[in-house]
Parts: structure tokens; C-alpha cells; sequence
């Protein structure tokens, strides 16, 4: 295998010397600090989302070592004989260029910005593809061929006033297509999507289904507000319709798909999972039936993010933080934001029977008309996004300064997403836009420290 030849090599060159409804119960304070369980890791710099599993075995992290190579890989056009295959069209080259040091992306700096992870998922309002796109926008093309379009940008503020009087911003962005290679049909649909943070992803794969399931309420039978139904997906490895646990709308159902689909819709790198080019079907089109990337370096990249540790939440003994997870609970943030959930099973032995506090339910949820995208993604409804997990967000901006929130980037502060929600996260919205700015801080406070 040249390419995995070439990545041992590297490492051999820089030594290898890393040794609602929902009833959660919450977990006992001094066991706050393990948002990981035994995997958790401690940094608090921006090096806090690259470190590996902290039980990790040797063995485990001489692998981890030749992912990372491999996850930071940049992929060129054929005929190159290593890490070639490349596009036709693509949006990025490389997994870091929209996952900076494994955290989420920034949005476009200005419209056409080449170097932004947002990227935009095409459709109609009953359809995952668009005629003559597909599923997602290609910004980029190798040389002889033609990129889809451009991202435009454009910015608008509002004001919030909170029940004490005080005032706030809030931003919207406008996204659209500019220089598209055939005209838009009339029917288009744009979801933009933030790349997001890939730590953690092992822990949550882990966790059984029944689990996940069990915390399901679609129909709102106790009438809290709060449903949560889970996405179901189709399985390409396993050949069946599984829960979807990944992505803004849980439309993946294990790391490994989510790794295959990234490289092909982000990278055009065609794979066993996705053996055909991403513009198939399109007169943009080109390529051969070579595969990009074989199932051993599919593999190698998946494995890469199921062994990323979770950083440790901080200030956990603060009074402030203490008061302001009190607020979180009182304003049923964990209704869909679950602290605790254990996992099962799992091919890496040490992301097995661990208790983490990922503070997600990985189910939908209706998230109210403003973060619409009137796009459906599986059986989720384009008014319906998984619960982000929030374990680490209090270091997105020390990872990456210019990261953002929400699924298009729009938020620029936490308190932004906060006041963005609205469907069946209205109560909570409303609850903290009633607090004195005290206890707004507080519960910020909290959130800050996960």
C-alpha cells in the first residue's frame, strides 16, 4: 500500500514518543470532569481537541500517529501515484482544511472565499439532490473541468431585548450561489453546514442504540414540548437502515460512513462505500473507475477521529459555574442537551463501557422557522437538527479564534446561539432571555466551562 508505505515512513522520520421528556440522571460532582470517561484528556490550549484517547494502548497510538498523517494529507489530481484522485470537483483537499486542529470551520470571509469548511448541502424541498449538483455545492475543480459555483455572503444584524432591559445583537447570514456552471432550477434549496469538531466521535458511536432510542419522545406523550425521533439511515457497509448519529442532521449511521461520504462529497475521493465519482451523472463530469482511496485508508481515517480525545471540562468547582448549572437544568437545556450517556461494546476496547457527559440526546429535534433550511436529510424535516453535542465548546475559539455556532456559523457567541433557538427549544430560549444579566452569566459561565 503506497500510500500507507509513505505515512509509516513520516512517522518513522519524527519518532514515534506519544506513549424531556428525557430522564438522564445527573451524574455525582466530582465525576463532572471525566466528559470522557477514562479517554477524557487535559489541555485547555489549542492543542485541546488533537490529543488521542488517554487510555489509549501503544499499539493504538502508533495507529493514531499514522492517522493524524493521514488525516492531514493533502490530495492531488491524477496521475500522481500517492494520495492522487482528487476531484474532478471538490470543495477542500485535505480534512484539515475545513476541520482546523480538529474543530470546526470558520464561514467565508467574502463571497467566493476559497479557503472557508462551510459548505453548502443542495436539494428541493423534497429531495437530498439537486438536478444537475447533487447533494452538495463543488467549489473547486481540477485543471480541464469546471466548479459548480460560488458562495455568497451576505450579513445582517438584529436586536434582542432581554426582559431586564438590555439589549443585544444578533447576526444572520444570507448564503446563495454566485457563477453557477448551468442555471439554478427554481426549486433549489441551500443548507449551509459548518464542519464540525471530530473528537469525541468514538464515545458516541459506542453508545448503544437502545440508549440513544430510549430517550425518543416523537409523539410528546408527557407534553413537555420536547420530542426528540431519531434519524434512520441507510447502512452502505452493513447493507440496512440503522440510526443515523452523525452530522447536523444525523444523517450518518457509524464513523465509518461519515469518513466516506466526507471524502467523497468534500474531497471526490471515490471509495468502497461511495465507489463513483461525486458528479456522476452530471456533463461537469470525468474520472475513471479507479478507486481514490482503498478500504485500509478508509479505515485509517476513521480511525483517527474515533481515538481523538475529549477534552476535560474546567472550573468545575467555581461557584459561578456551580450556579450556572443549576440555570442549564431549571431551563431544560438538558431536555435535549442529555449530560450522561454510557457506552457500550465497541472494536476499540477502550472507548467501551465508559460514562460521558457529551451533553446530547444525537436525536431531532424541531428547532423552530429561523434555522429552517426547508431541506429534508433522511427522515429528519428541514426545520430538524441532531442535538450538537456541547462537551469541549467552551475551547472552539481557542482551537480555532475565527470558529463560530450553529450549523451555518451565524452565531458568533454562545449567548447568539442561544437566542437563534426556538421550536421546541422556545422555553429555554425564553427562560434565559428573562434572566438578570447575573444569571444570564452564570449559565454562560457553565456552558463556557463544558
Amino acid at each position: 500500500m503506497k500510500i500507507l508505505s509513505t505515512v509509516r515512513f513520516l512517522i518513522a522520520s519524527v519518532g514515534i514518543s506519544l506513549a424531556a421528556c428525557h430522564s438522564s440522571v445527573e451524574p455525582q460532582e466530582n465525576n463532572w470532569t471525566y466528559a470522557g470517561g477514562e479517554t477524557t484528556v487535559f489541555s485547555t490550549g489549542p492543542d485541546a481537541y488533537t490529543l488521542p484517547l488517554a487510555n489509549l494502548n501503544k499499539d493504538g497510538l502508533q495507529k493514531h500517529l499514522e492517522a493524524d498523517a493521514m488525516f492531514a494529507q493533502q490530495f492531488v489530481t491524477e496521475p500522481a501515484e500517492r494520495f492522487g484522485g482528487l476531484g474532478p470537483i471538490f470543495n477542500q483537499n485535505a480534512c484539515e482544511s475545513c476541520h482546523i486542529r480538529n474543530g470546526k470551520s470558520a464561514v467565508p470571509a467574502y463571497s467566493g472565499d476559497p479557503s472557508s469548511g462551510l459548505l453548502l448541502r443542495l436539494g428541493t424541498e423534497s429531495s437530498e439532490e439537486l438536478p444537475g449538483f447533487g447533494n452538495q455545492l463543488q467549489t473547486k475543480a481540477v485543471f480541464g473541468f469546471t466548479p459548480e459555483g460560488k458562495i455568497s455572503i451576505e450579513e445582517r444584524e438584529k436586536i434582542v431585548r432581554f426582559a431586564d432591559g438590555m439589549e443585544t445583537k444578533i447576526r444572520e447570514l444570507q448564503y446563495g450561489i454566485q457563477d453557477s456552471y448551468i442555471p439554478l432550477p427554481a426549486s433549489t434549496r441551500i443548507s449551509p453546514r459548518m464542519a464540525q469538531a471530530v473528537y469525541g466521535l468514538g464515545l458516541l458511536e459506542a453508545v448503544p442504540e437502545e440508549e440513544i432510542l430510549a430517550l425518543a419522545d416523537e409523539n410528546d406523550r408527557n407534553g413537555d414540548g420536547i420530542s426528540g425521533r431519531p434519524n434512520w439511515v441507510w447502512d452502505k457497509q452493513q447493507q440496512s437502515i440503522r440510526l443515523g448519529r452523525f452530522g447536523w442532521k444525523a444523517a450518518q449511521p457509524s464513523a465509518l460512513q461519515q469518513s466516506a461520504a466526507a471524502a467523497h462529497n468534500d474531497m471526490g475521493l471515490s471509495n468502497p462505500l461511495f465507489p463513483e465519482e461525486n458528479c456522476t451523472g452530471q456533463n461537469n463530469c470525468g474520472g475513471d473507475e479507479k478507486m481514490d482511496i482503498s478500504n485500509e485508508e478508509l479505515e485509517l481515517f476513521t480511525f483517527y477521529f474515533q481515538t481523538l480525545g475529549v477534552p476535560a471540562p474546567r472550573n468545575q468547582n467555581s461557584n459561578k459555574v456551580k450556579q450556572g448549572r443549576l440555570l442549564f437544568f431549571e431551563a431544560r437545556c438538558n431536555a435535549c442537551h442529555v449530560p450522561t450517556l454510557h457506552t457500550g461494546p465497541h472494536p476499540i476496547r477502550e472507548l467501551a463501557y465508559q460514562t460521558i457527559h457529551p451533553y446530547t440526546d444525537l436525536l431531532l429535534h424541531d428547532m423552530g422557522e429561523d434555522l429552517a433550511d426547508h431541506r429534508p436529510e433522511g427522515k429528519a424535516s428541514g426545520r430538524e437538527w441532531r442535538t450538537p453535542p456541547l462537551w469541549g465548546i467552551g475551547l472552539t475559539q481557542v482551537v480555532n479564534p475565527q470558529a463560530t455556532f450553529l450549523h451555518d456559523g451565524r452565531a458568533r457567541t454562545i449567548e447568539e446561539a442561544i437566542l437563534w433557538h426556538g421550536g421546541e427549544a422556545e422555553y429555554s430560549k425564553q427562560f434565559y432571555m428573562k434572566l438578570p444579566k447575573s444569571e444570564r452569566e452564570k449559565l454562560l459561565a457553565f456552558v463556557e466551562s463544558l
